[in-house]
């Protein structure tokens, strides 16, 4: 006689139930008897063995699709939303969220949510944490095939759960041995329902290697912040107040953390001093490359800051004693602000821009060698005078590197950006940035894959 039909489970329509053999009978030696003759519409033998062995595959397909697809992520984010959806296409729900919350306690803290809205997750916040439908510790598998006909739901939850409609839930930490507790993973089911051994089993093989992946995304999310915040400690705080001039600066850090910096100092007699620049290299080193050029740089300015090319020349003789390994490009301005005069000079760096009601153009600046690339650098220096509401931005390649174009098209993008600065803003300097931000790099400026840091240095003259 036929098994018979397994009811469904969590809304989807189970497989073949599982044979009580693996293998068919052995047929009947000779002379023993006739052989067994099957009953009218049983299976021919060794069929459920076929079907077993046709959904082993199946299932192990799946698995290392979503699997793959799941290791191609690169970010947190990504994979979080990518591990919700994986995860309620093996356990057969529509909604679930995720809670990311390692145990060490040194973060990201983090929750997402798959069919859920920012106002849902809040609804879901209010729940007693001992109430929750998954354990945000990532203790074990929960299952609540039916929420409402359990007596002691919080009435909190039960609240939460029919004002967002959803009556079961099934929860697997996010956890183990190597990666530690991370957090748990919970999908929602409309009604009364559950996933079966065989969706559970995949589910867990699924969370336990997703659980390494954000473990690995973990570590380098929390040493990207970390150099990310070392450079911004490396910078300055807060610009100066100078009379006649208005300062604003954006920076983006590097995925891997960069050495481009940007600094503004006051000097003797009511002038300004303005210096962008850029170390070879990324990562720790040369962060930390940076802020020693960068601090040098303002001793050099304090003591010759009227002079641009000693000072650059000074921090070109103090890199090739300390740094012969690196090299790298540097831009630094004397401002008067009285007079709106500046003298600058460059070593391997991008020109400033002059942005203003009448011009939008490119300084000339001499063409000379980055830092430490030649046995001795010099290279005369230029004077700039600026007309009242003008704006001088200075910038470091990484904005031009990051368009992915040509470094003519990049010049020739970023003049546009600043032409069509519009007329009501251009009297703020920070918004000038932003604009300029905005309009080169439009898929935005802090793309995580990116491998150049931006700076934008923008002093407007009154």
């Amino acid at each position: 006689m036929n098994a018979p039909h397994p009811p469904k489970v969590a809304g989807i329509d189970p497989t073949l139930p599982t044979p009580a053999h693996t293998v068919s009978p052995a047929p009947h030696a000779p002379g023993t008897g006739p052989s067994p003759v099957p009953a009218p519409g049983a299976p021919a033998p060794g069929t459920l063995l076929q079907d077993r062995l046709a959904g082993w595959v199946s299932d192990l397909t799946t698995l290392h699709e979503l699997t793959e697809r799941l290791s191609r992520t690169n970010a947190l984010d990504p994979a979080l939303n990518e591990l919700l959806r994986a995860g309620a296409a093996l356990v057969g729900a529509r909604r679930g969220l995720v809670a990311l919350e390692p145990a060490d306690g040194l973060g990201p803290h983090t929750t997402l949510g798959l069919g859920l809205g920012r106002a849902d997750l809040g609804h879901l916040e209010t729940v007693p944490r001992g109430a929750l439908p998954y354990d945000p510790g990532g203790g074990a598998e929960s299952v609540h095939s039916d929420l409402f006909a359990e007596d002691g739901l919080d009435p909190r939850h039960r609240e939460v759960a029919a004002r967002l409609g959803y009556a079961a839930s099934y929860a697997l930490p996010l956890a183990t041995e190597s990666a530690g507790r991370l957090g748990a993973a919970v999908w929602l089911y409309d009604e009364p329902a559950e996933p079966d051994e065989r969706r559970r089993h995949l589910a867990g093989l699924y969370i336990r290697h997703a659980t390494e992946h954000l473990g690995r995304l973990l570590e380098v999310e929390r040493t990207r912040a970390c150099v990310a915040t070392i450079t911004e400690e490396l910078l300055p705080s807060r610009l100066p107040r100078v009379a006649g001039v208005q300062l604003a600066a954006r920076h983006r850090t590097s995925a891997r953390g960069g050495g481009d910096w940007y600094d503004a100092l006051p000097l003797p007699d009511a002038a300004l001093g303005l210096s962008v620049g850029s170390v070879t290299g990324s990562g720790p080193s040369a962060v930390a490359a940076m802020g020693r050029l960068r601090a040098s740089l303002r001793a050099y300015a304090v003591m010759e800051g009227e002079d641009p090319v000693a000072v650059l020349s000074d921090l070109e003789l103090l890199l090739r004693l300390t740094e012969p390994a690196r090299s790298a490009t540097a831009l630094f301005a004397y401002c008067e602000p009285a007079l709106r005069k500046i003298t600058l000079a460059g070593a391997g760096h991008s020109p400033p821009l002059l942005i203003g009601e009448r011009r939008t153009e490119f300084a000339e600046t001499s063409v000379s060698a980055p830092l430490g690339m030649l046995a001795c650098w010099e290279a005369p220096s230029v004077e700039i005078q600026a007309e009242a509401g003008e704006t001088v931005l200075l910038y470091t390649d990484g904005l031009l590197h990051r368009t992915g174009d040509p470094m003519d098209r990049a010049f020739a993008r970023l003049h546009a950006a600043a032409a069509s600065i519009p007329r009501a803003v251009r009297h703020d300097p920070g918004a000038v940035a932003d604009h300029v931000l905005r309009t080169v790099l439009p898929d935005g400026p802090a793309a995580a894959d990116s491998e150049e840091d931006v700076v934008l240095l923008a002093a407007r003259f009154d």
